[in-house]
């Protein structure tokens, strides 16, 4: 009994030791900082001088401040679009492409090679498609008789709308891969017992394909939604949250705000308004996915 103890014990700080340089990441490269950052929230600090204790006067500022709240109705507008459109072409996507027809893994190549691009890189071919006197878009709508197409990027009303686009064409091929694995996993059977009892394609998705992939699709769900609070370097390639402040995202004005203009309390309190607004829409759908997810 004493062998079988040390052998455990040692085998346990083998173990232990293997996951020390792990652990010590996290604390040093994540635990530290986020603490840190939570502290320096409430105080006023420009990265060089003295630091003064704010309480909750960033907090509270922020709601009066003009830039935060165009940035907060931004982010918003892009989860509430890209999303759901995201999702839904990811899974149209997935289910035309788990077939085993002839050539099928060119195009799920092709759907999921722009989310394996570098974002930079993206983000830069689509500046120059989105070109408003020589890219390629607008000389296709100037050839179909669109006389005067839209700026795109440069235009307030478009510069939303353009970025957006972007982060559905970039994201897609990722949510596809994930619902491909869902839809591989589900037993051919069912299937099969649906066309003996006359249901059509529409019928099937909507009793066995939908149900069955609930559980991939709330995670795609929760992922989908913090991504799109999370984006920034589309923004920042892009339009650098112009013309004007069409594009400002929380993410953006984070930045902005902290290596900009070197309010560092400031930021980091936008930070925990940011994690506070996720936290509360994934408990949410953690709390709402009992009624729907199918785990069985």
């Amino acid at each position: 009994m004493k062998v079988t103890s040390k052998a455990l014990r040692r085998n346990r700080l083998t173990g232990y030791t293997f996951l020390l340089p792990n652990i010590l990441g996290f604390l040093i490269f994540i635990c530290l900082p986020v603490c840190a950052s939570f502290l320096m929230s409430f105080t006023e600090w420009n990265g060089f001088g003295e630091i003064k204790w704010a309480g909750l006067s960033n907090y509270i500022n922020l709601w009066s401040d003009e830039t935060f709240r165009i940035s907060l109705l931004n982010s918003l507008i892009m989860t509430a679009v890209s999303v759901p459109v995201t999702l839904f072409l990811a899974i149209l996507a997935a289910v035309a492409l788990n077939k085993g027809l002839r050539g099928v893994k060119i195009f799920r190549t092709a759907i999921f090679l722009p989310h394996i691009t570098a974002t930079i890189a993206v983000a830069v071919v689509w500046q120059l498609l989105y070109n408003p006197t020589m890219g390629p878009i607008n000389g296709i709508l100037r050839s179909i008789g669109i006389d005067n197409p839209p700026m795109w990027l440069a235009s307030t009303q478009w510069a939303l709308v353009s970025v957006i686009i972007v982060s559905i064409w970039h994201s897609i091929g990722y949510y596809m891969v994930l619902y491909l694995a869902g839809l591989q996993g589900i037993p051919k059977d069912l299937y099969e017992a649906a066309e003996i009892d006359g249901a059509g394609k529409i019928a099937q998705f909507r009793k066995i394909t939908v149900p069955m992939l609930s559980p991939v699709i709330f995670f795609t769900v929760i992922m989908g939604i913090i991504n799109s609070f999370k984006v920034f370097d589309l923004v920042f390639v892009l339009t650098k949250g112009g013309p004007g402040r069409s594009t400002h995202m929380l993410v953006y004005d984070i930045y902005y705000t902290a290596f900009q203009r070197f309010e560092y309390g400031y930021a980091s309190a936008m930070a925990y308004v940011l994690f506070t607004i996720i936290l509360i829409i994934t408990l949410i759908q953690f709390r709402g996915q009992k009624r729907w997810v199918n785990y069985s």
